[in-house]
């Protein structure tokens, strides 16, 4: 746990330092300051111009402070010195446009630039939302606590930390394993969802492996510890989900993409324009730098910068109202551009508890006395399968067994003489080839089946399994024909994995893994295909769910899988996930149109600058008239489907 706390702390370290200019409330106050003092200037007549003139600069200075001076002066210079060439933003243009609109006596001009483009900035703040991952819920489910067995027998409670193998612990029932052993006496079900994501706990005796931060059922063991705390299944976890999230970068909107090439274009143009017009063009120096100004001021991307506001906003409030949360505009970008996306299995194809798929009793067996007695053993188990069955049978005569479960055989009770037990199949010696047959068919599927007898005689078996949900066929097909590469990452049996894919028409599975797998697989999903979606709800996931460029989590899933997420689907509705593409795909074509139309005017107002055919304020009015289309373009997308 030290690793991590030492990731956390670096973690910590680089987010304050990093490009986030996270400078609280004080920006947005500034802004607001500024907008107020411009319309005091606006109600002022001509008798106070000189004041006007000094309100509105001290409005566009206010106004642009964090955008312009923080974050577009800091950021060119830092990005510069990171890449070791230029590398501008449209921060900076905005704030020299404003300029040479004041220096020509434009002050409104230059202050309604300032406005219009961080007013734009800070509503793609808000609308990147909380996209930090946070792990604290991750690290309350590491255990802190262990039961010592001392020299003498008794047991003392020490810090999980303090423990070194071969240390010998007592783990009660209903205990959180406490770190990563074998199992030296006893027997128990161990319920390891934190781990492997399976919901139907794992019965365990002596000599098998148990890991720290899984759930003991009902039995009692003893077990000698087998890895340090660093070391163990669950700290691997949180190691790769710190270490993952420290190395993603978060992908670029397409405006950050395009804006450095062309700020730079007009920052080179724009002088070269003021030096050679007089020689070019037989203009006086002082008509050169005025009608330079006003190109600077005309090739200001005052609609590019509100070309992904609307649309990412209007897209993020559908989308939520549709019941799916994003964490930042980006990432509905990026989902969009997917060509690969990874399943998890329970709980997110599956509807993550077993259900009865199956089942058969001999010819001379009374069929409802039997579920009579199957439903009254199985009442006195807390087990999901018990779950399963008393939710597909209903007893017609209410019976009352006296029910022993014992691990390893299954449930067993007497009744009017004779010994009735369920269990699954490797607990029964001689079986007829009947039930043989019927148990690997349904097996093959993926099906989990139990047996049912009567004196250690098999009369019948029971086949459950963890269905797919209402919307994942339906969902995977849409993939399919999208192009996309779909597969199944689980940590069941290949042969439960590849039986889901079957059924659903995945096109991979990559069965029995561990979280750490999960990681790498993404990894070599991203170098195979390129752009990665995993969607996934347990804590097994929160690695890949980090490493993935899309990390899509199911809303019923653990908190741990929601917070580390970039979008979360509420109400575990995979056909969310297809409107969520389609409204994505959307979106970045209204952003293209946006981005072309704004260019568009652009070059328009360049074009006619340069023929002395218009001046500042009618640069502006058309520059706000092409600000205002796009934005209505993109608030389209409300309505979206």
């Amino acid at each position: 746990m030290e690793t991590v706390q030492k990731q956390q702390s670096q973690e910590k370290h680089n987010h304050n330092h990093g490009h986030d200019h996270d400078h609280g409330k004080m920006p947005v106050v500034l802004y607001f300051v500024g907008l107020a003092l411009a319309v005091i200037a606006l109600f002022l007549n001509e008798d106070y111009q000189l004041v006007q003139n000094v309100l509105f600069s001290i409005a566009t200075i206010s106004a642009g402070y964090h955008v312009i001076l923080l974050e577009g002066l800091g950021e060119t210079i830092e990005n510069s010195k990171a890449q070791k060439k230029f590398i501008p933003n449209s921060h900076i243009l905005m704030g020299l446009a404003a300029i040479g609109a004041s220096l020509m006596g434009n002050f409104w001009e230059g202050t309604l630039l300032i406005l219009i483009f961080s007013g734009a900035h800070f509503l793609e703040d808000y609308a990147e939302g909380r996209s930090k991952r946070e792990i604290t819920k991750l690290l309350e489910m590491n255990p802190t606590t262990a039961r010592l067995i001392l020299p003498d027998g008794s047991t003392k409670n020490v810090d999980v930390s303090e423990l070194k193998v071969g240390d010998q612990l007592q783990v009660l029932n209903g205990d959180q394993v406490p770190i990563d052993g074998v199992i030296l006496s006893g027997s128990t079900s161990i319920d390891e969802s934190s781990i492997n994501g399976e919901s139907i706990p794992k019965e365990k005796s002596k000599g098998d492996d148990v890991f720290g931060s899984t759930i003991n059922g009902t039995g009692t063991f003893t077990m000698e510890v087998t890895k340090e705390n660093k070391d163990t299944v669950f700290s691997k976890i949180l190691q790769l989900v710190n270490q993952n999230q420290d190395n993603q970068t978060k992908a670029a909107s397409i405006i950050q993409k395009f804006e450095p090439k062309y700020v730079t274009v007009v920052l080179i143009a724009i002088p070269l324009f003021m030096l050679l017009a007089p020689f070019l063009l037989d203009w006086t120096w002082s008509q050169s730098v005025y009608r330079g100004l006003v190109l600077l001021v005309a090739a200001s991307p005052c609609a590019l910068a509100a070309a992904t506001v609307s649309a990412t906003l209007s897209t993020t409030s559908n989308l939520a109202k549709k019941g799916v949360l994003s964490k930042g505009s980006s990432y509905l970008s990026q989902l969009a551009d997917i060509k690969a996306i990874a399943f998890d299995k329970t709980g997110t194809l599956t509807k993550g508890k077993p259900e009865v798929t199956n089942y058969y009793f001999a010819d001379s067996v009374n069929e409802e006395n039997m579920i009579d007695i199957v439903v009254a053993l199985e009442k006195e188990s807390n087990h999901p399968l018990a779950d399963a069955i008393l939710r597909k049978f209903e007893q017609k005569n209410k019976l009352t067994i006296e029910v022993e479960n014992q691990i390893g055989k299954g449930l067993t009770g007497d009744y009017k003489g004779r010994n009735y037990r369920i269990g699954k199949p490797t607990s029964f010696d001689d079986v007829s080839d009947e039930y043989s047959r019927l148990n690997n068919e349904w097996a093959s599927e993926g099906k989990t089946v139990v047996y049912v007898a009567v004196d250690e005689e098999v009369i019948g078996l029971i086949a459950l399994m963890d269905v797919p949900s209402e919307y994942a066929k339906e969902t995977i097909e849409y993939f399919r024909k999208q192009g996309i590469h779909t597969t199944l990452i689980t940590g069941d049996s290949e042969m439960t994995g590849k039986a889901v894919a079957k059924q659903l028409g995945i096109d991979e599975v990559i069965a029995n893994v561990m979280p750490e797998d999960k990681s790498r697989i993404i990894d070599e999903q991203k170098e195979k295909y390129g752009v990665t979606a995993m969607v996934g709800d347990g804590v097994n996931d929160a690695p890949a769910l980090v490493n993935a460029d899309v990390g899509i989590a199911m809303g019923d899933g653990t908190d741990v899988a929601v917070e580390v997420s970039d979008l979360v689907l509420m109400q575990n509705n995979l056909s969310k996930l297809v409107q969520s593409h389609n409204i994505s795909s959307k979106m970045n074509r209204v952003i293209w149109q946006n981005i072309i139309f704004s260019m568009a005017v652009v070059a328009f107002l360049i074009v006619v600058s340069f023929l002395g055919l218009t001046d500042i304020a009618i640069s502006v009015i058309i520059h706000e008239g092409s600000t205002l289309v796009v934005i209505l373009n993109g608030l389209r997308l409300l309505r979206a489907v």
